[in-house]
């Protein structure tokens, strides 16, 4: 089981999965009662016997970020061992007190690196900086959070708690950043073999490892308080790079929105799966032929959390922001033309994610 906490996950399974119709995931989406996320094997792309079985699985997780823009991708390669581990030290740096915390605090969005104390952040699709600041005021995040970013960059320099405290957590970070680099590349590999790009387009766009490795810890909170109107634990937000990949413990309180309905549904956490959505800059990229769809962190869903349940209990969740380089030049790949041309005007990595970063935090 993913994460720290040793609650049992009860994953309902809905009706259309025992009597599944001929329906496309297209068809299934439309409506609430048939909305889902898909669950892909991972297993048959990373190794394959054929160009066939990378083909299937390349357009399975196509189809997924077309319709739904999120995935439970499984046989994903990144151990049980790995992410319990990732988990165990996230969880021993968010114990530290606060004022050793805070001796290394996130101060600049274009190194997004350090401590993000709780209330600092309120993710949101509002540009507006005065909206923003309300919303901050009367509605903050309820969550802290740490930011890593690439080791060696000879510019922004990670910000790390000392080793005396929490020894294993720089090792354990560093080494996890790369496993999940390397899961990043072979996604868009699939990707792009499912829009029949050749297989290492993107190699040379996302080589530079350009990403943010961000450990959240929700704290408990009291359940009242978090299913007021306009309360989150994170509110509702697209992610701004190519992909996220997200680790859940068994909690749960992640809901990703129908982009046909606008409703919510809830994200269940299922032991041995990474949640992938697609962000911003690949939406741009495919000039939305992939949905970088809205998502949230609320109160947990009644199948996880009593309704009487007075405290909603603590949440960790690592998210590994994966993005193309940073000077890469985002444009309309030609494949997604369509009759209308290109949506959006072209953007380069640092400058689209600095500014969405300077706008959500304080």
């Amino acid at each position: 089981m993913l994460g720290i906490t040793t609650r049992r996950v009860i994953v309902q399974t809905r009706p259309y999965y025992r009597q599944r119709c001929l329906a496309t995931l297209a068809q299934e989406v439309l409506r609430d009662e048939t909305f889902h996320i898909p669950v892909v094997s991972f297993s048959k792309f990373r190794k394959a016997k054929s160009s066939a079985e990378k083909e299937q699985t390349a357009n399975e997780v196509v189809t997924a970020f077309k319709e739904v823009g999120f995935v439970y991708l499984k046989d994903h390669g990144i151990s049980p061992e790995v992410i319990d581990n990732a988990f165990k030290q996230s969880a021993e740096f968010f114990k530290l007190p606060m004022e050793e915390k805070m001796k290394i605090p996130w101060d600049d969005p274009r190194a997004n690196r350090g401590y993000v104390a709780r209330g600092r952040e309120r993710v949101t699709q509002e540009t507006d900086p005065v909206k923003i600041a309300k919303m901050r005021a009367s509605a903050p995040d309820a969550k802290e959070s740490m930011e890593i970013g690439r080791d060696w960059d000879a510019t922004w320099k990670n910000k790390w708690p000392q080793d005396s405290l929490v020894p294993k957590f720089r090792p354990t970070f560093l080494d996890f950043f790369q496993t999940c680099h390397e899961l990043h590349v072979d996604v868009m590999r699939s990707i792009a073999t499912g829009l029949e790009l050749e297989e290492n387009f993107f190699d040379d766009k996302i080589h530079e490892q350009y990403h943010n490795l961000r450990l959240l810890n929700y704290p408990s909170i009291r359940t009242e308080l978090l299913r007021a109107e306009g309360q989150a634990r994170a509110g509702a937000h697209s992610d701004y790079g190519t992909l996220t990949f997200v680790f859940q413990d068994s909690v749960g309180g992640l809901e990703v929105q129908n982009p046909h309905t606008k409703q919510y549904h809830p994200a269940t956490p299922i032991p041995g799966t990474i949640v992938v959505n697609v962000g911003d800059l690949l939406a741009r990229w495919s000039n939305d032929v992939f949905r970088s769809t809205l998502h949230r962190v609320v109160s947990p869903s009644k199948s996880l959390l009593p309704p009487d349940a007075e405290m909603t209990p603590s949440r960790q969740s690592i998210a590994f922001f994966c993005n193309p380089n940073g000077g890469a030049n985002i444009s309309c790949l030609p494949h997604c033309l369509g009759t209308t041309g290109a949506k959006y005007p072209a953007v380069t990595t640092q400058d689209y994610i600095v500014s969405r970063l300077s706008e959500t935090y304080s």
